[in-house]
């Protein structure tokens, strides 16, 4: 009888394992997606380190070439070193998508909301440049460009657009595994502590414009290790960059708008005196300038 009974017990063991096939997976995946991301120990800040040019909206102002698409990053890629932003926004039937505007007219061959459609109807429409060349590109998934990040380890910083949750955005990098090129913006206190508490092996982009935003960030629960500080569009004092690095975090200068048009105004000497401030990361819509005016080549 007590064999007996440790035979039953052993059929029952082995019976609920096949029932429940997708539980020791489950844990895999869990335990996969814990592992902290790759970038929060490289982007520590070092002042040995190159400047970074981020590529705003995945590459504007390039003839043939649009913004938030994927044959444009391969482009840029292929020539200089760069991480991307890129824009999220989601379809109809719950596809993320690239998308900067809520609708489409300004980017694409389409009229009215992007989240009129589903994935398949945007499939009729094709991405047009800044110049208003229509292309044959069409509007990519999130999937697709995250997939070739990690082929070819490249790092997007993804900026969600209102109507696209955190919960989304995460739930698709952790199931591709893509912690190690993803990079999550926000822009005030309340969207960080949400993306650190979803994902706190991620990196996250935060807002520090000014020693207000700063002191806010030091005093939330979010380790300054998971930090990549925005510092805006305008040039802080050189002492509110050393400030923010004496933490070991990194700082963006966002040049794009009136600063890349100053630089451009100036024969791009600009550039190499916001770089001798110490910023660690320009993003800017004039990405090939700054690569040239900086001497950074592949």
């Amino acid at each position: 009888m007590k064999n007996l009974y440790f035979i039953f017990l052993l059929i029952s063991l082995v019976s609920c394992k096949d029932k429940n096939p997708d539980v020791s997976v489950s844990a895999e995946t869990v335990e996969v997606n814990k592992k902290q991301s790759a970038l929060i120990e490289s982007f520590k800040y070092n002042p040995k380190d190159d400047l970074i040019i981020s590529v705003h909206r995945g590459g504007k102002g390039l003839q043939h070439y649009p913004e938030n698409c994927l044959e444009t990053l391969k482009y840029i890629n292929d020539s200089i070193p760069a991480i991307y932003e890129i824009d999220i926004a989601q379809t109809r039937d719950n596809v993320l998508v690239l998308m900067h505007d809520n609708t489409l007219e300004r980017t694409t061959t389409g009229t009215d909301r992007l989240n009129k459609y589903t994935y398949k109807e945007l499939q009729a429409f094709n991405l047009v440049d800044d110049y208003g060349n229509t292309t044959n590109y069409k509007i990519p998934k999130l999937e697709d460009v995250l997939l070739w990040a990690k082929q070819n380890n490249v790092i997007l910083t993804l900026d969600k657009k209102r109507s696209v949750s955190f919960d989304a955005i995460v739930y698709l990098v952790k199931k591709l595994e893509a912690e190690d090129v993803s990079i999550l913006i926000t822009y005030d206190l309340q969207q960080a502590t949400e993306a650190y508490k979803l994902a706190p092996e991620l990196l996250l982009s935060v807002s520090a414009r000014n020693d207000k935003e700063l002191d806010w960030l030091l005093h939330s629960k979010i380790p300054t290790q998971n930090m990549l500080a925005f510092t805006g569009t305008k040039l802080s004092p050189d002492s509110f960059y050393k400030k923010v690095q004496s933490y070991g975090i990194k700082t963006i200068l966002g040049t794009l708008g009136n600063l890349d048009k100053q630089a451009q105004a100036k024969g791009e000497v600009p550039y190499t005196i916001w770089r001798s401030k110490g910023i660690d990361v320009f993003a800017t819509d004039r990405h090939f300038e700054v690569a040239k005016a900086l001497k950074i080549t592949k």
